[in-house]
């Protein structure tokens, strides 16, 4: 599971046995867990997140979308 981002309290990584999905970046904050598609950003999954905190955590993601789907890239060979 490289970690390819800490913000805050968040981490933001992927498994290395999900090269056939499109590219996603799974974020944890202690037990809560989502994850997001990268293009175009969108949430794919949700556990325990609020609302709000999905919103802050999207807007993360747009802000490091590239250096996001470079670690993809470079990773998966993409």
């Amino acid at each position: 599971m490289p970690t390819v981002l800490r913000v805050g309290a968040y981490r933001f990584y992927f498994y290395s046995h999900e090269p056939n999905e499109p590219p996603h970046i799974h974020i944890d904050r202690d037990n809560l867990s989502a994850k997001f598609w990268l293009e175009p950003v969108a949430l794919a999954r949700n556990i325990g997140f609020s609302a709000k905190e999905l919103r802050k955590i999207q807007a993360i993601i747009e802000e490091h979308q590239e250096t996001l789907m470079e670690a993809w890239n470079g990773y998966f060979g993409t």
